[in-house]
């Protein structure tokens, strides 16, 4: 067994334009002094990291890496959240997603779809200089808009909607190949891979690639009522990169899963700090010492009632005191007889 990595956190949430968020080098600092030993890092934020000169240029990752290791800090993955989005976006939300590209691509659907690719390809070779080998993700949408039937989908429509998702991912996960790096699709309402299911329906069409991985985050699970100890049962050969999250579900009788237009304070399910939700961690840290997780314990902070920075200080003790150090010897050695194959036979009979 191994004993996981930690505490990380993703810097998404905390990145801005005054100090000490608004620099690498003082935001990997603060996240020290929290008692951080990893950044999960924006790559589309370039007040902390520039993907385009980091898949150039191996100096340049040698930078970054010098300059977190100053605060004996370490990269556990870059994410690619919004370019990955942006490869694949129904026409539905062109508009709110447009913000997520460059100014020169906003408007033009096909021209952002093939920044967006870019950007993933330049987030391959970027991972590779850097020495990684995870890396987050979005998968993108097409199918979103008609995840519940009504009216009635025509047939082949999701079909359809996965072959051509599958079309546009095959060779981004060949540059991840490549570059020997896996890709952790975060499992997540509003992307097609929302769930299990839909991650098998896109594993199949990516002809089972082998980079083809998971983002476990159980606040999504929780958020959709799944079984998220199950579904690391089922999936922990795919399960590549941990995102700790907590969350709460208090379903109601005017209110559900859907949550009524309503805004997250008002929601009944809810993204919470660490230990202020209903995630089971105890159990989800058991698992992953259990399965020989090889990642790292990355906090990502969503709450719609507590500070960030509140949340990101108890989120690093929180992690701390649930990481299980695991065993190098079995707890009953004390009562090993020391028998020899010989003595197991006699002990069972065996002539």
């Amino acid at each position: 067994m191994k004993t996981i990595k930690g505490p990380a956190i993703f810097l998404a949430q905390f990145a801005a334009d005054d100090a000490p968020f608004n620099s690498l080098d003082e935001i990997g600092a603060w996240a020290a002094r929290l008692g951080f030993k990893g950044v999960q890092i924006p790559s589309w934020d370039k007040r902390l990291f520039d993907l385009s000169k980091a898949a150039e240029s191996q100096t340049y990752c040698d930078e970054v890496t010098g300059t977190l290791a100053n605060h004996d800090i370490e990269i556990t993955e870059l994410s690619t959240h919004l370019q990955g989005q942006l490869v694949a976006v129904h026409p539905a939300y062109d508009e709110m997603f447009d913000g997520f590209a460059a100014p020169e691509v906003r408007g033009n659907p096909k021209a952002r779809q093939e920044w967006a690719t870019q950007q993933m390809m330049n987030a391959a070779k970027a991972s590779q200089h850097l020495g990684l080998t995870s890396h987050a993700s979005f998968s993108g949408a097409l199918a979103w808009p008609y995840f519940y039937p009504w009216p009635q989908r025509p047939a082949g429509l999701v079909e359809t909607a996965f072959d051509e998702l599958a079309r546009r991912w095959l060779p981004i996960l060949d540059a991840f190949e490549e570059a020997g790096v896996d890709v952790g699709f975060e499992i997540h309402p509003g992307e097609d891979l929302h769930d299990g299911v839909t991650f098998e329906m896109f594993l199949e069409r990516v002809n089972n690639h082998g980079r083809c991985n998971i983002l476990f985050d159980p606040s999504h699970l929780v958020l959709q009522q799944l079984d998220y100890l199950a579904f690391m049962d089922e999936y922990k050969e795919r399960i590549k990169l941990v995102h700790i999250k907590d969350a709460e579900f208090n379903p109601t009788a005017k209110q559900g899963v859907y949550g009524g237009y309503q805004s997250w304070v008002d929601r009944v399910g809810r993204f919470r700090s660490l230990g202020d939700g209903q995630v089971d961690f105890i159990s989800i840290f058991s698992k992953l010492a259990a399965y020989d997780f090889e990642g790292w314990a990355v906090l990502e902070w969503e709450c719609c009632l507590k500070h960030q920075e509140d949340g990101a200080r108890e989120g690093a003790d929180f992690i701390n005191a649930h990481i299980i150090r695991v065993a190098d010897s079995a707890f009953d050695d004390f009562a090993a007889s020391g028998t020899d194959q010989e003595a197991n036979k006699r002990i069972l009979g065996i002539q």
